[in-house]
């Protein structure tokens, strides 16, 4: 069953900020190997967290052992489990670890991502199905 395949982290890989923040996102040892996943691929952790209901044009998803947190919970979880190492990890480490910050700020970044998306003339995750 996929949900005991590990840690996974399922994002919109054409999104130039998606990718550049699952880069620069250094998790702690602790987390173990993490996998970083275009939603656009045809990958089992994709295929499994829209079956469990995640819309990826909304959301990106943090996959653990087949637990899901998408959207604001992914973020505040990934900020949970980051070193904190670097400019840019401290800053989203700190914000984002806060649950309120968290559901506040995260419907702008969405916002953002989709008019990026729009002008850069990139389709919707699931025109690409």
């Amino acid at each position: 069953m996929f949900a005991d395949q590990g840690t996974f982290i399922v994002y919109d890989g054409e999104c130039p900020f998606c990718s550049e923040y699952v880069k620069l996102l250094r998790l702690r040892d602790a987390v173990g190997p993490v996998q970083l996943i275009s939603a656009r691929e045809d990958h089992p952790a994709v295929l499994y967290a829209v079956s469990q209901g995640i819309d990826f044009d909304q959301e990106m998803a943090l996959i653990i052992h087949g637990e899901i947190y998408s959207g604001p919970e992914c973020m505040h979880r990934l900020a949970l489990m980051s070193t904190g190492a670097g400019f840019f990890n401290a800053i989203m480490a700190r914000v984002f670890a806060s649950r309120t910050a968290s559901r506040l700020l995260y419907p702008v970044l969405r916002m953002g991502r989709n008019i990026t998306l729009r002008l850069m003339g990139r389709r919707k995750i699931a025109a690409t199905e």
